[in-house]
């Protein structure tokens, strides 16, 4: 017997997609809340600030960006998830949220299920600073120098499971050396004792360390890129110095929640790709060092998932017990 189909059901559906059509076209038509889910000045909320203002300009309505730090930014992005999904809150996201996904099973939210990529906005490399005192300017001399004795350097991080603190395991587990993690709460404070000679080494960004290489109160040896940074051409790679392969990317992308409709992301997504490569952004980010992506919802949901499964190998191969 074939099964009758109820023919009112397939106008129902077509409505359906033509009132999320509908939505996309005249959407935004109130303000859209942009959640920054770490501190006031901090990499993710000046790069959150620089996209609201942008996309405030062609938007014609106001991306009002809500700092809500806590649990090392699982708080902001919890609260997109739950979000009433009709396209106004989004949340800025960072590397390090990969690496929560990676290592964090109580996270309240699942990272790939519950929230849809936006776009990747851009990709910023660290680089590996030293405070002067430590006797190494090149990475070759660093590792040499690290294992011969082991347990004695030391590297701040913004925290334990943070993008920095893998930084410096993945470099760990490369080298085979033995470089001791000083967990921080915050960039900002890990680099204040790396200024002070209290730790010898950081793996940061070159929007928060630049100044302090031009005074010579920290030394560049690399930058963690596959590629030479545009802004800092002189300072080689890790992977050229001696450790082929090493990559560790900071990079800052949009999410919002699964349910919101596909149209209205895909104009979301569209729109910041546009933000971030319009002159006076680009510019402004290559400054400090960034480079500019604007990729699409499905390239950033495809960076997320291979990001999440690199962190997750290396918590395997290098038996890392996390606290």
């Amino acid at each position: 017997m074939k099964r009758q189909i109820n023919q009112t059901f397939i106008p129902f559906i077509l409505l359906i997609g033509l009132c999320h059509g509908g939505q996309a076209q005249t959407y935004p038509t109130k303000p859209i809340r942009f959640i920054a889910p770490f501190v006031p000045g901090a990499g993710t909320d000046i790069t959150a600030r620089t996209v609201a203002q942008k996309l405030t300009e062609r938007f014609g309505q106001q991306v009002i960006v809500d700092n809500r730090p806590g649990a090392t930014g699982s708080i902001g992005v919890d609260l997109t998830a739950k979000a009433l999904p009709d396209g106004y809150t989004m949340c800025l996201i960072s590397a390090s949220h990969s690496v929560s996904a990676a290592t964090n099973p109580r996270l309240p939210y699942d990272l790939t299920r519950d929230l849809a990529g936006v776009a990747q906005m851009t990709a910023l490399a660290y680089f590996v600073v030293v405070h002067p005192s430590v006797p190494v300017k090149s990475i070759k001399e660093l590792v040499a120098h690290a294992r011969a004795n082991p347990g004695k350097l030391n590297y701040g991080s913004s925290g334990t499971a943070g993008l920095q603190h893998f930084a410096g395991v993945l470099f760990g587990h490369m080298t085979g050396t033995d470089i001791v993690h000083i967990p921080y709460k915050g960039g900002a404070a890990a680099l204040n004792d790396l200024l002070g000679g209290r730790t010898q080494l950081q793996f940061t960004t070159l929007l928060s360390t630049k100044p302090h290489i031009a005074s010579g109160r920290v030394r560049a040896l690399a930058t963690t890129a596959l590629k030479r940074s545009p802004a800092m051409e002189n300072v080689p790679t890790v992977s050229e110095s001696g450790v082929p392969g090493y990559e560790v990317n900071q990079w800052y992308g949009i999410v919002i929640s699964a349910k919101v409709p596909r149209a209205i992301v895909n104009k979301l997504s569209a729109e910041v790709a546009a933000s971030v490569n319009s002159p006076d952004i680009a510019q402004r980010f290559l400054a400090d060092g960034s480079v500019v992506v604007g990729s699409t919802p499905e390239q950033f949901t495809a960076h997320v998932r291979s990001e999440i499964a690199k962190w997750r190998k290396l918590v395997k191969e290098a038996k890392l017990q996390l606290e």
